[in-house]
């Protein structure tokens, strides 16, 4: 069973079927634990590069290519949305 989504990856989910066309993907069904990448959801580095550009939009801040932290920010919806909380600007 999957772990239940705070309204923070709800919002974080939504965005991320949005902006990524993710055809038969529902925001409720991301697993906020799961792997975003490979296994999980089966994102790529092209898919990363969409997101980041989104979260900056929506957000206020900048996801850097070159942060050697990005595997850990980018390993689960949970992560991603902690990582968001922490540094947004808008909203």
């Amino acid at each position: 069973m999957s772990a239940t989504q705070t309204a923070g990856e709800r919002e974080l989910a939504e965005l991320i079927v949005t902006a990524l066309n993710l055809e038969g993907v529902a925001p409720g069904d991301i697993d906020p634990e799961a792997p975003l990448f490979k296994t999980g959801l089966g994102l790529d580095s092209i898919d990363a590069l969409e997101l980041a550009l989104e979260i900056s939009k929506r957000y206020g801040f900048q996801l850097r290519s070159d942060d050697e932290n990005n595997v850990r920010i980018f390993s689960s919806l949970r992560s991603l949305a902690a990582h968001i909380a922490t540094n947004r600007v808008n909203g």
